[in-house]
């Protein structure tokens, strides 16, 4: 995992500065490199490359970045690419390899795939490969968003970075993009490609990025389908998930530096740190926050219970109100805006933690999404199963849903009554996009103090609803799929944004197992029936990995999500 950033002038014209505007982005983005630093320019000044690397595949010299191939082709490459052995014996053939970097297999599968090479790639990244052949520009961002890339069009240059703020001493002024800002204040996160700095965008996850003469071009290359699999039964899933998750597992732990776990307590968490183990009795080290001063905050005896499961050495790191005066300013800039709640200052004490001892540390994001880990999702279950005993579908498919079937778990909805008064409002079996929507719309209690104006709450909507109806992917009538896509989609990037900056700040590197494209494609087809069977949220990672958990965990009913005493502070 490092930085990157470059140009490439628009209008074949060379950029006088360039050297000087490489420099400038690379010390923008030295915290997220602190092991090298290199920058390259194509002979004309038309195009550039920088790199601030953290080396953890191949440490040597020949890992160094940007990092030329053959045939004029040019790479600066952000994450890494675990299937990057894999790629090396499929293409020793017809590339000859000099070093052993993750990196140069991009640009042999460039070389043997063009633009489908990120099809054969499984991994976290975000790159630039210049192609003087071809004389174009080609980037990529991964699949689910892990890594980031910002852009910005300013005079005919294109200017890119993993952080906005390395772009913006390009802008001629600093301003708010109005409808970037209408979605924070809806969502506190951001759903479309522009960010709250007007005239810089990200690429969106899972999308490329073109730039051939003066003609920039994304498109995008990948996406999960939620097309139900009505053929499996839920014994089918569960292999397939222990599968799939124990090979996810195996190449994640793929480094030449040590690697750690953060461990919240949660089962996603407690997962990742317990099956790793099983792989490697070396990964010891977990990482675990928790703010003393408030017991009701305290969840580091579930932290403890998985430690205690492998064997593990846990670290906990209490946070104070002290802490949080004095590193404040340094998660704003981190951040470079804001995004997704008040929980990236917890988390990036404990990568300050994490980072004393290891460069490298695997987590549980995506398992909410992928698994269907929030109240909200019982809430469409249930109305489903009240729907489909109405009409008499119940026994559609291969499995029966009865209401009864979910009652011992509607206890669990206790205290989130506001949350069922909102979302039937208007009764049962309503629009779903515009429920779900006050549901997600974090506005409403601050709707006095707004002036929406241009910010257009109604362009917001038609935003949201793009995203939630997409009958490509999501069937009509999936309540629980329509919810799981539009997060997956939204909430899921907002949330590795937090992680990517708040663990990058102190040069770590943080990976994220469950988010491996084949689990994701896999588990998506599973039916709401046997992902959330009986109304139990996350049932089938739960039922999948009984005997592996702690029973403390799995049928813990208060996790809480790293919550911030904010109010107590403030």
């Amino acid at each position: 995992m490092c930085g990157i950033a470059g140009f490439i002038s628009l209008d074949q014209s060379t950029l006088g500065n360039g050297e000087k505007a490489l420099k400038c982005m690379g010390e923008l983005l030295a915290h997220r490199g602190p092991d090298g630093k290199g920058q390259w320019m194509d002979d004309a000044g038309r195009v550039g490359l920088a790199h601030r690397r953290l080396a953890i595949i191949d440490l040597s010299p020949a890992g160094a970045q940007p990092m030329e191939g053959r045939n004029g082709t040019v790479i600066s490459l952000n994450g890494e690419i675990y299937n990057y052995l894999e790629l090396q014996d499929e293409l020793k053939g017809a590339w000859e390899f000099s070093s052993d970097s993750d990196t140069e297999t991009v640009l042999a599968a460039y070389d043997a795939y063009g633009d489908q090479c990120l099809d054969h790639l499984r991994g976290m990244f975000s790159f630039a490969l210049w192609d003087h052949g071809r004389n174009r520009l080609f980037c990529a961002r991964d699949r689910f968003g892990i890594k980031p890339f910002y852009y910005a069009v300013v005079d005919q240059v294109l200017y890119f970075a993993s952080e906005a703020k390395a772009l913006l001493p390009f802008l001629p002024e600093i301003d708010t993009d109005a409808a970037a800002m209408g979605e924070y204040l809806t969502f506190n996160f951001g759903i479309g490609e522009n960010t709250l700095f007007k005239g810089i965008k990200q690429l969106l996850p899972g999308h490329a990025l073109a730039v051939e003469g003066d003609e920039v071009r994304t498109w995008r290359y990948w996406d999960v389908s939620y097309e139900v699999d009505w053929d499996h039964g839920e014994d089918w899933f569960q292999e397939r998930l222990r599968h799939l998750l124990d090979d996810s597992i195996r190449v994640h732990l793929r480094s030449d530096v040590p690697v750690g776990a953060y461990l919240s307590g949660g089962i996603d968490s407690s997962l990742m740190s317990i099956l790793a183990a099983r792989h490697d009795s070396g990964n010891r080290e977990a990482f675990h926050g928790r703010f003393l001063e408030y017991p009701g905050y305290d969840e580091s005896k579930y932290a403890e219970m998985a430690t205690n499961t492998t064997g593990g050495n846990l670290n906990v790191i209490d946070i104070t109100h002290e802490d949080f005066e004095e590193n404040l300013r340094k998660v704003i800039y981190h951040l470079d805006y804001p995004v997704a709640g008040p929980g990236s200052f917890p988390q990036f004490m404990v990568s300050k933690l994490a980072a004393e001892k290891v460069k490298v540390v695997l987590g549980g994001q995506g398992g909410d999404e992928i698994f269907g880990g929030y109240a909200r999702y019982l809430l469409a279950y249930f109305e489903q199963c009240i729907s489909a005993a109405i009409d008499g579908t119940y026994k559609d498919g291969n499995f029966v849903v009865t209401i009864e079937s979910i009652v011992p778990n509607l206890g669990l909805l206790r205290e989130y009554k506001p949350m069922m008064r909102e979302f039937w409002r208007e009764g049962l079996f309503g629009d779903l996009e515009e429920r779900y929507f006050r549901l997600v719309d974090r506005s409403s209690d601050m709707e006095s103090e707004i002036d929406w104006g241009e910010l257009d709450k109604e362009r917001v909507f038609e935003s949201f609803r793009e995203i939630f109806l997409n009958r490509a992917n999501v069937r009509k009538g999936a309540y629980f799929d329509h919810m799981t896509h539009f997060d997956f989609k939204t909430l899921l990037p907002a949330l590795l944004q937090v992680e990517d900056r708040m663990s990058m700040a102190h040069g770590l590197e943080s990976r994220v197992p469950l988010l491996d494209h084949a689990l994701v494609e896999c588990i998506a087809t599973a039916s709401a029936e046997v992902k959330f069977s009986g109304g139990n949220m996350k049932h089938l990672i739960k039922k999948t990995y009984e005997g592996v958990l702690p029973e403390g965990i799995v049928n813990r009913r208060d996790k809480m999500g790293f919550p911030v005493p904010l109010k107590e502070w403030l």
